[in-house]
């Protein structure tokens, strides 16, 4: 039996109102797991999200028990896997997985890992789509490892595996994601030795097995949720406070919304967003580009259409993270937005555009997100299949936005 949202959209009215507390962060959740098998001991971890792809982390976890091989079924779907691979083979010396899974967007190459896994001494074999790495006498070495371009999981993944690995490994290009440092942090505290963490170059220096003694990670919260939270709220709120979140964080997105001239005000944790100051329409339409951290982060692009489409100009987004990330776009153009797809990579809006009810699915979970922001501004009843590629990122969505007092329920059907 599936499963599906209905939304009772609002046909502009700015209704929402209340306070949303910003649950812990997805992907450092997904990288803080992994880190656990580099502990001697158990490594504690408090406000963990409750989402899919945590539950799937801690099954491929779980199932190492068995030796150094992620599960097939598990690690196929969930992209975040291969993370995993790092601290695995630092500590056994040898991991076998599969091509890692998730999202759909484009193509998303390993190749990063595969020659930083050579780099640091591992011999690579591909057969049945399965890639056995192996280190020379079970034993990482430490190497000098320049990323050609940027990737946060390519860099956590291999700052992981250094912290086990002979001498000293310097990753040069590395990402500065805020999660990135927070990591560190604790996995210093615990006996690890990283520095840089947060720059373009962090340096670390092997050793043994970390040591928690009941030290807890706490994971960070969620800059993603919080900000496809603050552009509903910017959509459809009256009034809404979006609590527990590092504004400091989120520095690009409040940037572009300030000069779409949105209300809001920021506090140390939370940011208040007064959306019925105005009618949609009354916002500028400003063009986005997608960039790593601290640049306008790609997991807000989807969510950034939907708003540009209530305001009012022309303008682009454009991304620059992966391909095959603007499949929403025909669906929102079937809803009434004016949007017309460049290239794979730049989309045109115009707006503001009425957008009216339809029944969606969406094809990952960003633009699941998005579609619930498009469906609760159009008017009529929406219908959102396969939530389940939303409830990969985003814990117990529904209840926190019929908390906020929007009509969304899960039906089965």
């Amino acid at each position: 039996m599936s499963e599906r949202f209905v939304i009772e959209g609002l046909a502009g009215k700015k209704t929402l109102q209340g306070e949303v507390e910003i649950k812990g962060a997805k992907n450092a959740a997904l990288k803080a797991l992994p880190a656990s098998v580099l502990f001697e001991d158990e490594m504690p971890m408090g406000n963990l999200p409750d989402i899919e792809d945590v539950r799937r982390m801690q099954e491929l976890i779980a199932g190492l028990k068995d030796g150094p091989v992620l599960r097939k079924d598990i690690a196929e779907r969930l992209r975040a896997s291969i993370v995993l691979t790092g601290p695995v083979l630092a500590r056994d010396g040898e991991v076998t997985f599969p091509y890692p899974g998730g999202c759909v967007l484009g193509e998303r190459p390993i190749d990063l890992f595969l020659q930083g896994f050579k780099a640091l001494g591992a011999e690579v074999e591909e057969k049945d789509d399965l890639f056995h790495f192996r280190a020379k006498n079970k034993k990482l070495k430490g190497a000098r490892i320049f990323f050609p371009f940027i990737s946060v999981t390519a860099t956590e993944t291999l700052m992981l595996a250094a912290v086990l690995a002979e001498g000293e490994t310097v990753l040069q290009n590395a990402a500065m994601e805020p999660e990135i440092p927070v990591l560190a942090e604790y996995l210093n505290a615990c006996g690890a030795n990283i520095t840089g963490a947060g720059t373009p170059t962090i340096t670390i220096t092997g050793g043994g097995l970390l040591h928690a003694a009941g030290r807890k990670y706490v994971t960070p919260p969620d800059r993603i949720e919080a900000g496809s939270f603050i552009i509903l709220a910017a959509l459809a709120g009256k009034e809404v406070k979006i609590s527990h979140c590092e504004p400091k964080h989120m520095g690009a997105l409040l940037a572009v919304l300030r000069r779409a001239d949105v209300d809001f005000e920021i506090g140390k944790d939370y940011v208040t967003v007064f959306g019925g100051n105005k009618e949609n329409s009354a916002y500028k339409l400003i063009s986005v580009r997608t960039h790593e951290y601290p640049g306008f982060p790609t997991d807000l692009q989807a969510p950034m259409a939907v708003f540009m489409s209530q305001a009012t100009g022309e303008g682009t987004l454009l991304e620059t993270i992966f391909d095959g990330r603007f499949r929403y776009a025909d669906d929102l153009i079937r809803m009434g937005a004016d949007i017309t797809v460049m290239n794979p990579h730049k989309i045109l809006v115009r707006g503001p555009k009425n957008l009216s009810r339809k029944e969606l699915e969406g094809p990952d979970l960003r633009a699941g997100l998005a579609y619930i922001l498009a469906a609760t501004v159009a008017e009529g009843t929406s219908t959102i299949n396969n939530p389940y590629v939303i409830d990969r990122g985003y814990e117990r969505i529904e209840e926190r936005l019929f908390a906020l007092g929007l009509s969304i329920r899960r039906e089965q059907v």
